[in-house]
């Protein structure tokens, strides 16, 4: 499946490096001001989406009612307290096996694109050290719709000039394995075969990845 690749759209969180800790950090802070607990088993629930719809699943865990204004001033807080963890960030948080990955596809020519929810997602690559590796990028700022709508990577595979049909995502989510396939792309989940069933192929992480495979 590999060796027919010309274009990889990647998702980041899960699949580069693990922001997802960081976000958990920010809704529960969110959260225990809005005077209800945020569970780990909970924030699964907000994987792979905006951050938008991630506060409305929120608000329903915790039975709270917002106005709008409201909810646009906590989405503010919220990402204030986020980009404090990620600052902190470096390249020794890449996930292993992942830059060498990228590098691999660097070295055969293939276009590389990053399909991400989040509007942070280049701030973090830069902090990685990954910036320079992608032939474009589509953040939370260029999309309407959020996974699995395929949005996110029909703009990708746009922005590096390679059929759907030729691309490849790598996802960590349900949510952009289904966003991969209604895109008509093959998706390589990363994580559980038992969560990401509707992949072509699920592997632990980037580091497992093999051309013969």
């Amino acid at each position: 499946m590999l060796e027919s690749m010309k274009g990889a759209l990647f998702d980041l969180d899960g699949v580069l490096v693990d922001t997802a800790r960081y976000h958990y950090r920010a809704w529960k802070r969110l959260a225990a001001a809005l005077g209800f607990d945020f569970t780990p088993e909970q924030n699964e629930e907000l994987k792979g989406i905006s951050r938008r719809d991630s506060l409305e699943r929120l608000l329903a865990i915790g039975g709270v009612s917002l106005s709008e204004n409201e909810k646009l001033l906590w989405l503010e807080r919220k990402n204030s307290w986020y980009l404090e963890y990620i600052d902190t960030m470096g390249p020794g948080e890449v996930l292993p096996g992942a830059a060498e990955f990228l590098g691999r596809l660097k070295g055969r020519g293939i276009k590389i694109a990053l399909g991400s929810a989040s509007k942070n997602a280049p701030r973090i690559i830069q902090r990685i050290g990954l910036l320079s590796v992608f032939d474009g990028i589509i953040d939370g700022t260029k999309t309407s719709r959020s996974k699995p709508d395929p949005e996110v990577f029909l703009l990708g595979s746009r922005a590096i000039g390679v059929a759907p049909r030729d691309c490849i995502v790598f996802e960590d989510a349900a949510a952009g394995v289904q966003a991969g396939r209604a895109a008509g792309m093959r998706v390589v989940g990363i994580g559980s075969p038992g969560i990401l069933t509707e992949a072509d192929m699920v592997v632990p992480g980037l580091s497992e990845l093999v051309w013969d495979r």
